[in-house]
């Protein structure tokens, strides 16, 4: 059996590509929501 808790070079390696992926999502997403909020009042 192999010991899947100890971090090596290639889990840290892919820890970081996984939180670049999700930062190339979430922050084109959240700007849109914040620029969809602040266009909401404009349709009132």
């Amino acid at each position: 059996m192999t010991d899947h808790t100890a971090a090596g070079p290639s889990s840290a390696g892919r820890t970081v590509l996984a939180v670049v992926a999700w930062l190339w999502v979430l922050i084109p997403f959240l700007y849109g929501v914040y620029s969809l909020v602040l266009k909401i009042p404009a349709l009132f």
